[in-house]
């Protein structure tokens, strides 16, 4: 009985002559000897050692007639249900001295032919985020996988805000094969802007300048969750679990992600991955900054409170559809690895720029103009799915098609709105209503009506009219006139602002959401083939 790993054990068998029957192997996730057959990618093994031989392993079975034996380790990534990985072991045992110091070589050889696999890397360990356990989480779960790996680390746990973003700017993250933020999407918000800002500075690129074509930043990052929130970890891997994104890194995995930028006047503001929400979104992240002492529960207390309250506002939307893409928001074909429609789509806009040039195309295409009441305004680069809403905001957003769903819900009851977010949490079109209208664009800009009526700065203006009496919601007495956007988990007060989406701007230590991953479980658990 032997067990194979698919590639560096065939390649070895059909070219050495090497034989099969003089190997005996031990899986150390089992109590007995009598493992079933498993193929595994050679992308997929994570480290191969020596293994010593002990006197309890010696005397079980046919072994113990055996004078003396030679063995080595084969580590590999085994999948388990809902896109969970885990680290198991096989230990290969057999007489000849000579034959076991090649199978380790040959196998440690064409693991170094895994070029996509990092040799050094930054970590950054946000100790205050979440639950207060990302130093704990990554002592304990990943540094062990990283250092079974060969993987040299520099660790750097931050101090304060913005701690990861400055020192980005100051080391040679050039000796870096990537960069690992422990934490929430706070915390990878932060990693990603100090990358980004490094890149666009070190090549001379004004980020002032909306339409400047952006440098692409080529350092992977890699995202260990342990923060309130981890939505970008859930909708680029599938699961929010520091083991399998430690995992993912390990084997060099790797995800082009798209980015937008946010400007107001001239002046950058923020880069956003995942959402952009103005309304009732931005309300409840307004509302639940008071309360963090809260918790992750805050947003449950903050995001009833917002939909009592039921505010609406004005403002004027113009967007650029994006034409370049292959698919739309309603065409219910989901983002996963290798996706088409992503590699189509970059294809299609890098001929488009290359044809026209930038400004050229962006003075042709015709602006769309929407004006109304909205409760909530929403763009989002990616599905944003998380455990509670496990579709997201957008079910068909694409990870790296150069575009942005942006999603508008009007005025309406607030029974029809409830009915509206109940629906991101089953498998109904949340899109289904006659209030709600989504749009993939690849630039939009939005105005508050208040911003309209006065060519002041928004924040000048909201002091002129603090305490003016809001017509629509005589009972509460409120004076909001003007809501915030909730960029990827953080406040911007410019209600005024113009978006654009930079295609794959930046890479991360993933391969998107596999397909059929219970299949795939199945396989790596169960007998494929009978070698023997």
């Amino acid at each position: 009985r032997t067990v194979e790993l698919l590639g560096a054990f065939m390649v070895l068998c059909s070219t050495e002559g090497y034989n099969q029957q003089s190997w005996y192997t031990h899986n150390r996730n089992s109590p007995d000897f009598h493992q079933k057959n498993c193929f595994v990618p050679i992308s997929e093994i994570i480290a191969v050692e020596e293994t010593e031989f002990n006197k309890k392993q010696r005397n079980i079975g046919r072994w113990q007639k055996m004078a003396k034996l030679h063995a080595f380790t084969v580590h590999y990534v085994k999948k388990a249900r809902n896109h969970r990985w885990r680290c198991s072991a096989a230990t290969f045992w057999c007489v000849d001295e000579h034959l076991c110091n090649q199978w380790t070589q040959a196998l440690k050889e064409l693991l170094e032919m895994q070029k996509s696999r990092p040799k050094q890397l930054l970590v950054y360990i946000n100790p205050f985020g979440g639950k207060r356990q990302g130093k704990r989480i990554y002592e304990q779960k990943v540094a062990p996988l990283f250092s079974l790996a060969s993987i040299s680390t520099d660790v750097v746990v931050t101090e304060h805000a913005n701690h990861a973003k400055d020192n980005l700017f100051e080391v040679n993250i050039y000796k870096y094969d990537g960069v690992v933020c422990v934490g929430g999407d706070g915390m990878f918000s932060e990693v990603m802007h100090g990358l980004i800002g490094r890149m666009q500075k070190d090549s001379g690129i004004d980020q002032n300048n909306p339409k400047a074509s952006l440098v692409q930043c080529n350092i992977r990052i890699g995202i260990i969750p342990a923060g309130s929130t981890d939505c970008i970890c859930y909708s680029t891997v599938g699961i929010s679990d520091p083991v399998t994104s430690a995992l993912h890194i390990i084997v060099g995995d790797c995800q082009p992600l798209d980015v937008s930028s946010v400007h107001h006047n001239d002046t950058f503001l923020k880069y956003s991955v995942s959402l952009l929400g103005y309304g009732f979104y931005g309300d409840i992240l307004k509302d639940s900054e008071k309360k963090r002492w809260m918790g992750p529960m805050r947003y449950d207390y903050s995001g009833f409170k917002t939909f009592l309250s039921h505010h609406y506002y004005e403002g004027t939307i113009a967007y650029q559809p994006a034409k370049h893409t292959h698919g739309s928001p309603r065409d219910k074909v989901s983002c996963r690895t290798g996706c088409y429609i992503c590699k189509q789509s970059e294809k299609q806009l890098a001929e488009q720029n290359k044809e026209h040039g930038l400004k050229k195309e962006e003075g042709e295409e015709e602006w769309k103009v929407i004006k109304g009441k909205f409760l909530a305004i929403n763009a989002v680069n990616m599905s944003c799915a998380c455990p509670r809403s496990p579709k997201g905001l957008s079910p068909a957003a694409h990870l790296a098609d150069g575009s942005a769903d942006l999603i508008l819900v009007r005025k309406c009851s607030r029974f029809d709105f409830l009915r509206y977010l109940v629906r991101h949490t089953n498998q109904d079109d949340q899109f289904d209503f006659p209030f709600v209208d989504v749009y993939r664009v690849k630039c939009f800009q939005f105005t508050s009506k208040l911003s309209e009526d006065n060519e002041s700065n928004v924040m000048d203006v909201g002091k002129k009219r603090f305490g003016q009496f809001c017509r629509d919601h005589p009972a509460c007495c409120c004076n909001i006139v003007n809501s915030t956007w909730n960029c990827d988990g953080e406040t911007l007060d410019s209600s005024a602002i113009e978006v654009r989406v930079h295609c794959q701007l930046m890479k991360l230590f993933a391969r998107g959401i596999e397909e059929d991953c219970k299949d795939e479980a199945g396989h790596s658990q169960s007998s494929i083939e009978q070698l023997l």
